[in-house]
């Protein structure tokens, strides 16, 4: 906890010029609202803050003549303090758009609150389809990955292999509920059983019982619809449990580079996953995760942190084309703009607030392949756009029905 105060205080040091200048109704506000302790904090958390201030500064500091102001909060992963915070900063803070939220439910929280506002929403952290589905909104943007997309890389990539029979190790709560539902339909359309599934509590620090009865399904996969400490748990468990000596494959459902990181690749070793960012994946990529890892004590970034950077940029570009912080207004002309950056070419935004992104499926390198730090994947293909869409949640969104 030391260490992160002192990170904070830093942080705040560096944004002393922007935050001198918040009570100008003229200025761009952007909050980042993250979990900056808890168990998303090194898939999103301070390093989401260092990317979306990467991006101010790369856009000059300033929009169409305005400043651009960036502050951050914890929401803590609970979903009624990201209610409350984003409230305040809209209605008492002046913020115009708020950024990463991980956690799902969260993020349906902070949806509501922007859609009730009008106010910007980007979405980087969570992974629910909701968001571009039942829970849509105008405002509202869901920009780096989601449930669906993750599923439509791995789930198919493991079924078409031969895995045909899948059973679910799933956290018991918004996100891994819509993993698990999301995976066990393209299990399903591509000719795979689903025998059944377990629900673990989040945070879990024992996964013994779960694991077990994973075990005595004698399914081809355990699928894991979980994140971040609980898949790492999971993964360290399995292998102790001797589930892949025993036959089964473990499918981590949604894994980051820094659950890599964590495990050690002795550990992590050919676990397939699906990402729409690698650091190391062309020049573009190498040349900014060099210039973040400077300022993140030498950790390469998650694609959340990323698509922190993509989405903070892209919504000053639409600021400044619009020449408004109109929230309707703004979004209108992002989604007119097709976003290119180093992580993104030319992808359109769906009318739902999808940004329609290639993916990539990787698998994780043995020891003796990888050259050094941070070098864990080996590129295993590319899925295009059109097979990682999230077209079945967007059938509940009236945005959809509005723009056919």
């Amino acid at each position: 906890m030391r260490k992160w105060a002192l990170a904070c205080a830093a942080l705040h040091l560096s944004f002393a010029p922007q935050l001198a200048h918040a009570q100008s109704s003229e200025d761009v506000k952007i909050g980042v609202l993250s979990d900056l302790t808890g168990a998303d904090s090194d898939i999103a958390g301070q390093g989401s803050v260092i990317a979306a201030q990467m991006a101010i500064e790369d856009a000059g500091g300033s929009v169409g003549g305005r400043k651009v102001v960036l502050v951050f909060a914890d929401h803590q992963r609970k979903a009624d303090l990201a209610n409350s915070i984003a409230a305040r900063w809209f209605d008492n803070e002046g913020v115009d758009a708020v950024l990463d939220v991980p956690q799902s439910a969260a993020a349906l929280a902070v949806q509501e609150v922007a859609r009730q506002r009008n106010k910007i929403a980007i979405f980087s952290g969570p992974a629910s389809s909701d968001l571009t589905g039942k829970a849509c909104s105008p405002t509202g943007f869901h920009w780096t990955f989601d449930t669906v997309a993750v599923a439509n890389g791995t789930a198919a990539a493991v079924t078409k292999a031969g895995g045909k029979t899948w059973f679910f190790v799933t956290a018991d709560y918004a996100f891994g509920h819509a993993l698990q539902r999301d995976a066990a339909a393209v299990v399903e359309k591509n000719g795979g059983k689903v025998l059944g599934a377990v629900r673990h509590p989040v945070g879990s620090a024992d996964f013994a019982s779960f694991l077990l009865q994973a075990q005595a399904s004698k399914a081809d996969v355990v699928g894991l619809a979980n994140a971040t400490a609980d898949f790492i748990g999971t993964v360290r468990q399995s292998n102790e449990f001797g589930l892949q000596q025993g036959g089964q494959k473990v499918a981590g459902l949604l894994a980051f580079i820094t659950d890599i990181h964590s495990l050690g690749l002795s550990v992590a070793k050919g676990t397939r996953l699906t990402e729409s960012f690698y650091w190391d994946l062309n020049d573009a990529t190498r040349e900014w995760s060099k210039k973040f890892a400077a300022r993140h004590s030498g950790r390469m970034p998650t694609m959340v942190q990323a698509g922190v950077y993509s989405a903070t940029r892209h919504y000053l570009k639409a600021v400044a084309a619009a020449n408004s912080k109109d929230g309707l207004t703004v979004a209108k002309k992002m989604k007119e703009m097709p976003v290119n950056d180093f992580m993104t070419d030319n992808a359109p935004i769906w009318a739902n607030g999808w940004v329609h992104r290639d993916f990539y499926l990787f698998e994780v390198k043995t020891p003796a392949e990888s050259k050094g730090p941070w070098d864990y994947y080996n590129f295993i293909s590319k899925i295009s756009a059109d097979d990682a869409k999230p077209a079945g949640s967007g059938d509940a969104c009236p945005l959809m029905k509005k723009a056919s």
